[in-house]
């Protein structure tokens, strides 16, 4: 009995050190197995470079162009992205944009890298600002860069003590990015100073940009390996060579604002939204002239992006005055060919010429010039067409049109107060109230006479004449 108690004690201490046995044993192996696994995450990270983001930045640089790219890098840091390439492809733009898009490259948390494509593509401009502004600057073959002389909205030259300023703030701006960067700043200036483009190859022999690659993979094959000082961050190598890519377009507001800013989307909304506006001078409908009048404010939208031509503007808004015209003036269709001629020559010069070497090179297209020019024709010869046929009807009094016999039946369109219009036959009419007494919208009226195409209406209920 004295030994029990010592036995049971025996085999407490035994079953005790059993449980911590195993307990260092699963330890070691937990932590050998998380060794594992972070060894393999890291041979992993090594073979994929991580992840890149790739931002396709086209068009005019504007407001929403900065926007986007600095939303979309900002969006890669927080996800971890080893780099951003932005492939880019612009004419040029806005100053305070590029200098947003500067400032936001400078700052960038992450290596960024511009890539100048597809080949025929170009960084004219503040195309050229950006490019120099990331930490790798590459350009696929047949690419161009250059011609970053700062011009006003109109194409011209900034002149006196103001166009100083600015040609001096931006070769400030250009050798700051240059001496950051550690690019040739001497060449850089010449595309201001002197407004020089040049190839991809004459760039890269430049020191300008860095090298040429014709595909995204070339991109990161040629970017890995190089140290780049990264703000915030210091020097940071790229590890990039077969990363998996995923690309990070605008999101739908920010592609429809930056829709508005193509040069022949912003004259065909400027087309449509006068063509509203004629449609609703011949007939009153309120909406066509809202949707040409909505159109016409979304294409000054984009012009505010734009090098507008204030010529081809006044061009444009003549050769609607003369189709307005030919309403009212006989002219037997000379208005109409002179309208439609105003318009051509608008389209043609509605923005900077191009060819400037100052300028963007941004234009209507041709094709599109003679199909909207095309369409204004076909409108107006139909409009024409209907207004001869109108003027050709007279009445057996010698009036010009065709008035509706007495006793039809209409409705009031636009109250009369007295005059207004009715809906009859089909067809709108100018109409005023036989006893100049006001009849409201919806009223049904019946036709008692005409005062030329005006035609007189008075209420349906009102009592017809006793017969005798």
């Amino acid at each position: 009995m004295d030994n029990l108690p010592a036995m049971s004690q025996s085999g407490s201490v035994s079953s005790a050190s059993r449980v911590v046995g195993w307990l260092r044993g699963a330890s070691r192996l937990a932590f050998a197995v998380g060794l594992a696994m972070l060894v393999a995450g890291a041979v992993k990270g090594q073979d994929s470079g991580g992840r890149v983001y790739v931002l396709p930045t086209t068009g005019i640089v504007d407001q929403v162009m900065a926007g986007y790219l600095h939303e979309g890098i900002a969006k890669a840091d927080r996800e971890g992205a080893a780099a951003v390439v932005i492939r880019l492809n612009t004419p040029g733009g806005a100053l305070d944009a590029t200098q947003k898009i500067v400032q936001t490259l400078l700052e960038a948390p992450l290596p960024t890298i511009v890539w100048v494509s597809p080949s025929g593509s170009h960084a004219a401009s503040a195309g050229t600002f950006i490019t120099m502004a990331s930490h790798v600057a590459v350009m696929a073959p047949g690419t161009r860069i250059g011609a970053a002389t700062p011009i006003t909205g109109e194409g011209q030259d900034i002149e006196g003590d103001l166009g100083e300023k600015v040609m001096q703030d931006t070769l400030a701006m250009l050798r700051a990015i240059g001496e950051v960067r550690q690019r040739n700043v001497e060449w850089a200036l010449t595309t201001v100073t002197e407004a020089r483009a040049y190839s991809a190859n004459e760039a890269v022999d430049a020191g300008g940009v860095d090298g040429i690659a014709a595909t995204l993979d070339d991109v990161l094959a040629f970017a890995n390996g190089r140290t780049v000082s990264v703000h915030g961050d210091g020097d940071v190598t790229l590890a990039v060579a077969g990363a998996a890519t995923e690309e990070l377009a605008m999101n739908p507001l920010q592609a429809f604002l930056h829709l508005l800013s193509d040069p022949n989307i912003a004259f065909i909304l400027f087309t449509i939204g006068f063509y509203g506006l004629i449609f609703e001078l011949q007939n009153p409908n309120f909406v066509t002239g809202i949707l040409g009048g909505i159109s016409i404010i979304l294409a000054f939208i984009g012009f505010g992006s734009l090098p507008l031509n204030i010529g081809g503007l006044l061009l444009i808004g003549l050769a609607v005055v003369l189709f307005i015209l030919e309403f009212s003036v006989t002219s037997h269709g000379l208005l109409t060919v002179a309208g439609i001629v105003c318009f051509a020559l608008g389209a043609a010069a509605l923005y900077t010429e191009p060819g400037t070497p100052t300028a963007p090179d941004i234009s209507v297209a041709i094709e599109v010039i003679v199909i909207m020019t095309t369409l204004t024709g076909g409108f107006m010869i139909f409009v024409l067409l209907a207004v001869m046929r109108t003027r050709n009807m007279t009445t057996a009094d010698g009036l010009i049109g065709a008035p509706l016999p007495a006793d039809s039946l209409g409705e009031v369109r636009r109250p009369l107060a007295p005059i207004g219009s009715v809906y009859a036959a089909g067809e709108e009419w100018t109409a005023r109230s036989a006893d100049e007494q006001p009849v409201t919208r919806g009223t049904a009226v019946r036709i008692v006479g005409h005062d030329g195409l005006t035609l007189l209406v008075e209420p349906a209920e009102a009592n017809r004449p006793s017969a005798h």
